[in-house]
C-alpha cells in the first residue's frame, strides 16, 4: 500500500529528470515496452542511460502510481489518471513560471 497522499500525485517536484522524462515519452507515445523508452532517453540524453535504469525507474514510478503495466500485455507500461494530472499540474507550474519569470525586475 502506497504511503503517498493525494497532495503527493498531482506534484513531480521530488522526481527526478529521468522520472519526469520517462512520464513525458509515456504521455506522446501512448503504451510502450521498455526496450523503445529506453531508446528514446537514450537519444535524448547525451551521456546515455542504462537499460536497466530505466526499468528501475519505472517501477519508482507504479509505485507512485503515475504508470502501471498495460492489462492486456505486461511488458507494456502506460500513464496513469494520476500520471496524467502530475504532468498536466506540472506543465501548468511551468507555464506560470515561465510568463511570471519575464516579469521579474
Amino acid at each position: 500500500m502506497s504511503s503517498h497522499t493525494e497532495s503527493d500525485t498531482i506534484s513531480l517536484a521530488d522526481l527526478s529528470a529521468t522520472h519526469r522524462d520517462l512520464l513525458w515519452v509515456l504521455s506522446q507515445t501512448g503504451p510502450s515496452e521498455s526496450g523503445p523508452l529506453h531508446h528514446v532517453l537514450t537519444d535524448y540524453y547525451t551521456d546515455g542511460i542504462d537499460h536497466t535504469r530505466v526499468c528501475d525507474t519505472l517501477e519508482e514510478l507504479i509505485e507512485r502510481d503515475y504508470v502501471t503495466k498495460h492489462t492486456h500485455d505486461p511488458t507494456k507500461y502506460r500513464l496513469t489518471e494520476s500520471g496524467r494530472r502530475a504532468l498536466s499540474a506540472r506543465q501548468a507550474w511551468q507555464a506560470d513560471t515561465h510568463i511570471t519569470e519575464g516579469s521579474r525586475e
